[in-house]
């Protein structure tokens, strides 16, 4: 923060009569850890659409508890830029800093003199625990071929698997035979790419990298409650989910180790109802590499947790792959596209350019010299890696996060070349070190706390992949000093998504029952369709499931070019566009999903690729180690000291016990047994937070390990 804030604690609570809502006082609607910074944002509309609203806020602010109706905290507004109207959000915008107060319990913010509140938000290590078990959930109701039932999916969203009648995913068939049974494959499984229900490969395979770093990353955000099908079978839930993608990756390999590039699944609303034909595409080499990633990285995962045997399957489809690829470096197939005879097979295009291409070898090569330490792999790095964006440009950007987080992975590998870790490293230290990146924070450049220099299609995946950029800064050891700045920096884009944002929004559908006020109640998806009895939270009968990420705002949004009067019978409404176009860009939203010719995916159709940015990032901020498992309260006391340690620790235990010590990409750094004293953590000889995991007969018990 640029000014002071004044804050103290009440010694005598006051008592408060009831308040008026207000939307200009915004916050995270979910709430926020106890450690955590916590800033109100106050806002007075200048420009946009809300242009003729305003507000003034109070100079003394509160925070109330909300049960009581008592202030626990009392503060400052801080005017944001001397008061300037900030172009980003068309706002004037006030700051109101309570990340002193840390009590756990649910609370307001209460403009003092004027009596206005807040929506009520929680305070708690948990905050985030159900949030992202929502947004994990929305993967369940994006499998294809798999049945919604009841128990899991309530009344509102069961129903039957889709797209396995005749002629469908089990009995595909070639997009340029369809009358030819001889093409026909199993190719079911998978999920609904978007609001579409299409299977395209490459970012299948993309789904599941960032699913399995998800967990590799942060092991103890998972858990195996999250009121599935597959729930309380021992295996985390998101591992579940990882092996259904998984399983459906593997079988579109050719036998030669090539990939079909795409399914493409026929449209209707529930899913079950669609009785069209599914077709698939032609193998490429972009999809192909990028499903050598998924299948290296899955191969380690699995093979750490025990599945030995599917392991090994993935290790042979990852390196099957390689191979083709190798040999078939440029087979390029473009879906939905006049000059490949593929127009009406997907919607989307996934197909690449050589610098794509490049960037996927690169990764796949990575993770498999990770996986086999194959001197091959490593050769091809060391000779590469400076041709790929981010060496080449000495720049680091969220639309490339995933190939920048890629060689940072290779700086973590052990036997990694040290000067090309370094150089590495040192780039991405420069690169972050920017005006767009670490310099948007330091300097506030956005009054929402979130900066973005960029506003397009899908927005909120991207501001989801800027969070990762800054933790990808602390997991990779960049520069331990600014760890804590990269750590609030990153938590701010969460708070973005979740309400901390000039539309006092939560960019998430239908959480009105896990702690949102405001937010999606609907968006562009073909199940949650226009008309649909699922259309609208509000007005329909059930509305969208919970837990989508919608795209956001985007300034570049339009109606169809037939607009304002050539599209036959179908309506273009100028009120709706207007309310998008023009908008300062972070106001270039509204909560509408009309098709064409609207065009409203544009805006609000959720992706995957959102949804699993945002899960990643969200995870890094929840973990479950602290509560107790069934069988931890009956564990003997476990003491770890000293912690933060500089050489090794001393355990005191009561009784005999193993131990695993795992880093942040769960990788194994040591394990053994221990009688009531013993010393652990020789073995780490980097600096950084890692993991033990002690088992007695009793149950187990995890411990953070700070090494200095």
């Amino acid at each position: 923060m640029k000014a002071y804030i004044f804050s103290i604690l009440f010694s005598i609570p006051l008592i408060l009569s009831s308040q008026t809502q207000s939307k200009y006082i915004v916050i995270d609607q979910f709430g926020y850890r106890p450690n955590s910074e916590k800033i109100a944002v106050l806002r007075d509309p200048l420009t946009g659409y809300d242009a003729s609203e305003s507000f003034a806020p109070s100079f003394s602010y509160a925070i109330v508890e909300a049960t009581t109706n008592t202030q626990v905290f009392l503060g400052n507004s801080v005017p944001y830029n001397s008061g300037a109207e900030d172009p980003s959000s068309g706002d004037r915008v006030w700051w109101f800093d309570f990340s002193a107060f840390t009590t756990p319990g649910t609370y307001y913010v209460l403009d003092i003199n004027q009596n206005l509140k807040s929506y009520d938000f929680v305070i708690a290590d948990n905050v985030y625990e159900d949030v992202l078990k929502h947004a994990v959930r929305t993967f369940y109701y994006q499998r294809a071929g798999y049945a919604k039932e009841t128990t899991y999916a309530g009344n509102n969203w069961a129903d039957g698997a889709s797209h396995m009648g005749n002629l469908q995913d089990t009995q595909a068939r070639r997009w340029d035979s369809p009358n030819d049974a001889t093409t026909e494959k199993d190719l079911s499984g998978g999920w609904y790419d978007a609001g579409d229900y299409n299977k395209y490969t490459t970012w299948t395979a993309n789904y599941i990298v960032d699913l399995l770093k998800a967990y590799q990353e942060q092991p103890n955000a998972w858990t195996d409650d999250y009121d599935l099908p597959y729930s309380g079978n021992g295996i985390p839930d998101i591992i579940d989910e990882i092996k259904w993608g998984m399983d459906h990756l593997l079988r579109l390999q050719e036998t030669n180790g090539s990939m079909i590039s795409i399914v493409d699944l026929d449209h209707a609303s529930p899913p079950s109802s669609a009785t069209g034909q599914s077709l698939y595409g032609a193998v490429n080499t972009s999809c192909t590499l990028a499903s050598t990633v998924a299948f290296a990285l899955g191969s380690k995962i699995f093979s750490e947790l025990g599945n030995t045997a599917y392991a090994t399957t993935l290790q042979l489809s990852a390196l099957n792959a390689w191979n083709w690829a190798e040999n078939n470096p440029n087979v390029i197939w473009e879906n939905n596209s006049a000059s490949y005879n593929s127009v009406g097979i997907g919607a989307g295009q996934q197909e690449t350019d050589n610098d794509g291409r490049f960037a996927y070898k690169m990764r796949a090569a990575i993770h498999l010299y990770d996986l086999t330490l194959d001197n091959t792999y490593k050769t091809y790095i060391d000779n590469n890696y400076q041709n790929m964006h981010l060496i080449q440009w000495n720049y680091a950007y969220s639309f490339e996060q995933e190939n920048q987080e890629t060689l940072l992975y290779y700086t973590s590998i052990p036997t990694a070349t040290p000067t090309v870790a370094n150089t590495i490293k040192n780039t991405y230290a420069n690169a972050m070190n920017t005006a767009n990146n670490f310099g948007g924070f330091t300097n506030e450049t956005d009054p929402y706390l979130a900066h973005l220099a960029d506003y397009v299609w899908g927005s909120n995946g991207t501001k989801s992949r800027k969070g990762l950029m800054f933790t990808d800064y602390v997991n990779y050891q960049i520069n331990t000093i600014n760890d804590d700045n990269a750590l609030k920096a990153a938590e701010r884009y969460i708070h973005y998504i979740n309400g901390v944002n000039p539309l006092n929004f939560c960019y998430l559908s239908n959480m009105y029952d896990y702690g949102a006020d405001n937010g999606v109640n609907e968006f562009y998806h073909t199940w949650f369709g226009n008309g649909t009895e699922w259309d609208n939270v509000q007005n329909d009968l059930y509305g969208p499931a919970p837990g989508y990420l919608v795209g956001g705002p985007n300034p570049s949004y339009n109606w169809d070019g037939c607009c304002p009067s050539g599209c036959g019978s179908e309506t273009c409404d100028a009120n709706q566009v207007a309310r998008i176009n023009g908008q300062p860009k972070q106001k270039a939203y509204d909560d509408f999903n009309t098709s064409w010719p609207m065009n409203s995916w544009e805006v609000t159709e959720n992706s995957n690729g959102y949804q699993v940015a945002y899960i990643r990032l969200l995870s890094k901020f929840v973990d479950v180690s602290g509560s107790l498992s069934i069988n931890e309260q009956e564990l003997p006391n476990i003491i770890a000291s000293p912690n933060p340690f500089k050489n090794e620790i001393s355990i005191t235990s009561e009784e005999l016990l193993t131990y695993t010590i795992y880093d942040l990409f769960g990788r194994i750094i040591e394990k053994g047994e221990c009688h009531q004293n013993c010393s652990i953590g020789k073995s780490i000889t980097f600096s950084g937070f890692y993991f033990a995991v002690f088992n007695t007969d009793k149950g187990q018990k995890s411990i953070k390990l700070i090494k200095q």
